[in-house]
């Protein structure tokens, strides 16, 4: 199962297709995108296609997990957004990454929205978390416009992140 689609005024959030390889290795070898994403250290493009596994096998294992960001003026790929929650995870938590061209265009909270909605409405869920280092502070305004507050911090893959969470 590769997952439904959501749909924005300006995106389409949808399962990640092999021709997004190239435009999402482009972003995983951004330096400054991944800086506060992971452990903070850039993809290769092997790894940016495992990591594209990784989302799809999480939809198969689990029946929900990250979309593909695609801007449906142009059909560009500008990043991802959705669900993680593997073994060992803090909580349900909703996540983003835009590539850089794609920054300040209000994509990230304009997609982050449509699955906050999916995760209370269709999934049912009654407490969502956003996991952010210290620092990031363009995901805590977005964290923040959507209404997820701070709520405390983890241990997360060898350093800090900040807990925001919001309930239904």
């Amino acid at each position: 199962m590769a997952g439904p689609s959501l749909e924005t005024d300006r995106l389409l959030l949808r399962p990640f297709r092999e021709e997004d390889h190239a435009p999402y290795a482009v972003m995983c070898a951004d330096e400054e995108v991944m800086r506060h994403i992971g452990t903070g250290v850039t993809l290769s493009a092997p790894d940016a296609w495992r990591s594209m596994a990784v989302i799809l096998g999480h939809w198969a294992l689990r029946g929900y997990g990250m979309f593909a960001i695609e801007v449906k003026a142009t059909g560009e790929l500008a990043g991802r957004v959705g669900f993680l929650d593997p073994p060992g995870w803090p909580g349900f938590e909703l996540g983003w990454l835009l590539g850089r061209a794609h920054w300040g265009n209000g994509y990230a909270y304009e997609g982050a929205k449509a699955c906050l909605d999916h995760a209370f409405v269709a999934l049912g869920r009654e407490r969502v978390i956003s996991l952010i280092r210290p620092g990031n502070t363009r995901s805590v305004r977005v964290a923040e416009r959507l209404g997820e507050r701070l709520a405390g911090e983890v241990e997360l893959l060898g350093s800090k992140a900040l807990v925001y969470e919001i309930r239904a």
